[in-house]
């Protein structure tokens, strides 16, 4: 104000005016009845980052949605949160106590595809709206159910197996192994890289090699692959086992340290941490492939976001986000599911079912969605949505230019 100035009695008004609009939304979804959105997800998982960043991407998206007044003219969002530890009986169970709930309307899960799969009879069983932000086995959204209950925001195997494949085109390898989980999300991988071989003449694969959740050790397996012939290892692991395999080919002479191509699961906990020596990455050729990044997000948005997550979190910017993916994508399907709960004008979840088929024009952090999901499709990210990228000297996840 400048020296001398007196307020005027319409400035006044027009200022309280401008302070109730941004208030008196807050206050009036702070005193209504919420409604629920429920996490299932590795919580309690060791060295694990995935369930934390995708409560943080949900987290962020409430706040957003309960300053602009929440859902339903004027109710809360609110969270549960349980901890299935990756294990599928524990999500079976949780699933089942979630169901009880009044007024939930979705369960948002976790990384793991072993645990969404065995989930979803349970949850197509109680009718609950199933958020999927990061597991990419095909048959989470490519199954019989009908309805399907299902919504994902993420990568999916057919997709991943394409853009992992075509880097190692990139690179000048035409001969592959694949090295790969023994679990049903392995099992989705072999079939989409047969999938896409026999669609492809200049590369080959020279066989796969399978190993176990929690197997000590992967370089014999490692070691088959590269004698029978192979220019570069697609990798579909989780952290841990990511770990221990970079590990084991950094001890190894330089000539037989194959460039690794990873899919995403190893981004979803302690990857670097869980190494022998803190170079062991720096000392290989190493990509994973991804579906979002901040870095690629457009900055006014990315800003907005990250002021929220500052607020809440202390995150100080892009490069303090972990496992990256599951907090943008989390981010976008709570929005976009608040728009659907509005648009069937309540929480009947058969209604907002019906109504996230038919959200339109949403802006979100990963990209621009002219309509995410329709009745037959469940999946909202594209094959040209995918890309690799790399960890900096930092431990940050960014995309190859």
């Amino acid at each position: 104000m400048t020296p001398g100035y007196t307020m005027k009695n319409s400035d006044v008004a027009a200022l309280i005016f401008l302070l109730l609009i941004q208030i008196i939304p807050a206050m009036a979804a702070a005193s209504a009845d919420p409604v629920y959105i429920a996490i299932d997800a590795e919580f309690g998982l060791p060295n694990s980052s995935s369930a934390q960043s995708i409560e943080k991407g949900v987290r962020v998206a409430i706040a957003e949605i309960n300053q602009h007044g929440g859902v339903l003219n004027g109710r809360p969002l609110a969270l549960i949160t349980t901890d299935n530890r990756s294990m599928p009986a524990r999500g079976i169970h949780n699933i089942s106590e979630l169901s009880k709930q009044k007024d939930l309307v979705a369960v948002v899960s976790g990384r793991f595809s072993p645990v969404v799969l065995e989930t979803m009879p349970v949850l197509q069983e109680y009718g609950i709206i199933n958020l999927v932000p990061w597991s990419s086995a095909d048959g989470i959204t490519e199954n019989n159910f009908e309805p399907k209950w299902v919504f994902r925001l993420s990568l999916k195997d057919r997709y991943a197996m394409p853009t992992m494949l075509n880097h190692a085109r990139h690179i000048g390898a035409t001969k592959v192994g694949f090295l790969l989980t023994n679990t049903s999300w392995g099992r989705s991988n072999e079939n989409a890289a047969k999938r896409y071989l026999d669609s492809i003449e200049d590369i080959v694969s020279v066989g796969t090699a399978w190993y176990n959740w929690r197997d000590k050790s992967l370089i014999d397996k490692y070691k088959v692959l590269q004698q029978a012939g192979a220019q570069a290892i697609v990798l579909v692991a989780n952290d841990d086992e990511g770990a221990i395999l970079v590990s084991e080919i950094a001890a190894l002479p330089k000539h037989e340290r194959l460039p690794l191509i990873s899919h995403w699961g190893v981004t979803g906990g302690n990857f670097i941490g869980q190494m022998k020596q803190p170079g062991d990455l720096a000392s290989l050729q190493f990509v994973v492939v991804q579906s979002f990044s901040l870095f690629k997000a457009k900055p006014a948005k990315v800003a907005a976001v990250m002021k929220i997550a500052g607020e809440l979190f202390g995150t100080k910017g892009p490069e303090d986000v972990e496992s990256p993916v599951g907090f943008g994508q989390a981010y976008d399907l709570v929005h976009i599911l608040a728009r659907a709960i509005d648009l069937a004008g309540s929480t009947e979840r058969a209604k907002v079912r019906d109504k996230m088929e038919q959200v339109k024009n949403y802006d979100g952090l990963v990209k621009h969605f002219a309509q995410p999901f329709s009745k037959d499709n469940h999946d909202a990210l594209q094959l040209s949505d995918i890309f690799m990228a790399r960890y900096d000297t930092n431990g940050v996840i960014r995309p190859l230019p």
